[in-house]
């Protein structure tokens, strides 16, 4: 143990050699003052006990570091990182200000201590700065004492693969792909990036040689295509033509000849020295693509592998991958997704069964949404569910007249009379009866058409686990897409237990949509960010757009009720898109006698003049149907419950002892009332339709 300088610290240092030494002196796990990681001998201690330790390798880090990797800058040491004018890397605490996230650009982790930093935005730990600058100086005395292990293990059954998720900090390829070190440092590395040639002359780019480098622009490689997402690792590049490829791309033979799952014949890489457009996705490529000689297509090297049957969250029916299409096989060739034209010259997925048409870059966006089909003759399980279990009439039409659903123990009719049905709702979505619906004549039961007709299992683009939504009922629930509490039918995950309503099922599925007071079809755009005409809510991300003018609309207002009672009149009152009473005195809310905006939707009863709050009529639980009862936990009462509106007489509460003005739980078998926010109940329903 030795005396050393202090390196900026109040007390005097003391040089710890082993580890024994430090097992000996401190008191429990530290970590570096520093790089903030556990400390490890040798290293730096405080003589005084304060609690400070360094690394020795910290300790001696210089000010600033000429790194071959980049050599466009210095790296300069900074105790903290530096601020950020970066939105995307920022945030702000309750105060307001900025606290700027910083990532180290070779191993993709949070810096918080000490980091050595460029002009150009470059960030490194102390520690990824050192030791790939001992790599680029061939010093790994770091590894030596590191066994090496090997892609493959023997088992009984002969070899495997080893399953390994962890990723080569150089090449970012999988681990477990060559033989690699694997050191207590967390440095991953395969054996052969150790050994990389800091130069390199490449027949893709004779013009200067590649230079083994940080990726520091988060370029694209110009053969695959593809940026890395995560650290930068080291890629060979040519700074001056930005111009980089990937280490796993770079030892590829320039003649290799690629055999496609998508496409009967073999592909082979042809260098190019003018962009093209991929034959396979539409997009566009350049200096390396792939041919087919006999059928004269050219792609992407990823899109070689391009699966040719999917099935997707965005649509029920499994999607086929094409190159070509003929434009009259499609009566839209707009993009269900983004809703841009698709090039029929160029490849994309389609449906078969409804010709609906997509872009592969949007089909394929997300790994999780899609699922690739491997038996092509397999039938799917999710097309097969249907809700309605047996059809005892159809029309001449073919539509089924009779039916008997999944979801009612009596049969269903078929009717079209809107009419006659003013004040019924769906039991299904609770939105009123305003098109096709199936009744029964023994009981109070109606489902638009719509809704009958959706299967039991079904999967959504808007919800990320796997697994494909179950249709169910009878249970209370907070739909994660509206917040609203309702007791109507409902897609539940059975991974996460959350459910989705049909009213925002039905509106969330993709496919041009009308609306109350615009007369062009509206499209969902999922990335767009604006304002709402309907409630006048600014900055909502995911709006129904009209492409012909700026008309945007979130999608619980497009599933508000069209009719809906309120006890202050008795009609049913209408939703209205605009006040054409161009007097100030009518624009106040009949019902909370506050002032409304006219250029807000609201509900109107055209009889009577009453105008009212969208909110103010609805209530706080629109979609609860009243009549319907449900369990509470035992403590709570223990009788089931009935959802009921008190209109005339307001009892008090038996919890909290304040008056009961609207909505409310009531017990048919004892003097028990409660606001429905009060007791606890469970989320199942006593009423039994199946």
């Amino acid at each position: 143990m030795e005396e050393s300088n202090n390196y900026d610290h109040q007390h005097p240092l003391l040089l710890i050699l082993n580890q024994e030494q430090l097992i000996d002196y401190q008191s429990g796990v530290t970590d570096c003052s520093r790089c903030g990681e556990k400390v490890s001998a040798p290293c730096f201690c405080c003589a005084q006990h304060c609690g400070f330790y360094l690394h020795k390798v910290c300790a001696e880090a210089p000010l600033e570091l000429n790194h071959p990797f980049h050599h466009d800058h210095p790296l300069l040491l900074m105790q903290k990182p530096p601020d950020s004018d970066s939105d995307s890397d920022s945030d702000s605490d309750s105060d307001g200000e900025c606290i700027c996230e910083c990532i180290c650009d070779f191993c993709d982790e949070r810096c918080e201590e000490f980091i050595y930093h460029c002009c150009c935005g470059l960030d490194f730990h102390i520690k990824c700065a050192l030791f790939t600058f001992n790599i680029a100086e061939n010093n790994l005395k770091e590894l030596e004492h590191v066994t090496l292990q090997h892609p493959l293990i023997s088992t009984e059954n002969g070899t495997e693969e080893l399953e390994d998720v962890s990723k080569c900090l150089g090449c970012w390829e999988p681990l477990a792909k060559y033989t690699h070190f694997s050191p207590d440092c967390g440095f991953n590395l395969h054996e052969k990036c150790t050994k990389l040639p800091f130069k390199l002359n490449h027949v893709w780019h004779r013009k200067h040689p590649l230079v083994l480098q940080f990726n520091s622009q988060r370029l694209s490689c110009k053969i695959c295509g593809e940026t890395s997402r995560m650290g930068s690792g080291f890629v060979y590049g040519c700074s001056a033509c930005k111009f980089v490829v990937h280490i796993e791309c770079a030892s590829q033979s320039p003649l290799q000849v690629i055999k496609s799952t998508n496409h009967e014949h073999p592909f082979t890489v042809f260098l190019r020295q003018v962009p093209f457009t991929c034959d396979a996705c539409g997009t566009e490529g350049n200096h390396v693509a792939y041919t087919c000689g006999t059928c004269n297509i050219i792609i992407h090297k990823n899109c070689i592998s391009l699966p040719r049957i999917i099935k997707s969250k965005w649509h029920d029916h499994r999607l086929l991958h094409t190159y070509f299409h003929h434009i009259e096989d499609f009566r839209v060739l707009d993009c269900i997704i983004c809703h841009d034209e698709v090039n029929t010259e160029h490849g994309s997925y389609y449906c078969s069964k409804c010709t609906v048409i997509f872009h592969v870059k949007c089909v394929m966006k997300d790994k999780d949404s899609y699922e690739i089909v491997e038996n092509e003759d397999e039938e799917s399980p999710d097309e097969s569910v249907s809700s309605i279990t047996k059809v005892l009439e159809r029309n001449d039409a073919g539509e089924a007249t009779v039916i008997q659903h999944f979801k009612h123990i009596h049969y269903l009719i078929l009717s079209d009379r809107v009419g006659e049905y003013d004040d019924k709702c769906c039991d299904g979505c609770l939105l009123p009866i305003v098109a096709s619906f199936y009744y029964c004549t023994q009981c109070d039961f109606f489902l638009h058409k719509v809704c009958a007709e959706l299967p039991k299992v079904k999967h959504v683009w808007h919800h990320r686990c796997r697994p494909a939504l179950v249709l169910t009922s009878n249970e209370v629930f907070e739909c994660v897409r509206c917040l609203c509490l309702s007791n109507a039918f409902a897609y539940k995950c059975e991974e996460c237990e959350q459910c989705t309503c049909l009213r925002c099922i039905i509106a969330l599925t993709p496919g041009a949509r009308t609306c109350l007071g615009h007369k062009h079809p509206l499209l969902f755009y999922t990335e767009y960010k604006g304002r709402c005409v309907a409630c006048g809510k600014d900055d909502i991300t995911g709006l129904f757009r009209c492409k012909d003018c700026n008309f945007s609309l979130d999608h619980k207002c497009f599933s508000l009720p069209i009719r809906s009672q309120h006890r202050n009149d008795k009609h049913l009152l209408s939703l209205a898109s605009h006040d054409d009473n161009r007097y100030s005195e009518s624009h106040f809310c009949d019902v909370c006698e506050e002032r409304r905006d006219p250029n807000l939707w609201f509900y109107h009863c055209a009889i009577c003049d009453t105008s009212a709050h969208v909110n103010c009529v609805l209530g706080e639980y629109p979609f609860i149907k009243l009549g319907s009862t449900v369990k509470v936990i035992e403590d709570a009462h223990e009788h089931p419950l009935t959802f009921v509106k008190k209109i005339y007489d307001y009892p008090n509460c038996i919890y909290c002892g304040e008056r009961c003005l609207d909505f409310a739980l009531e017990c048919t078998g004892c003097n028990f009332i409660a606001h429905n926010r009060c007791p606890r109940y469970n989320c199942t329903s006593s009423d039994s339709e199946e």
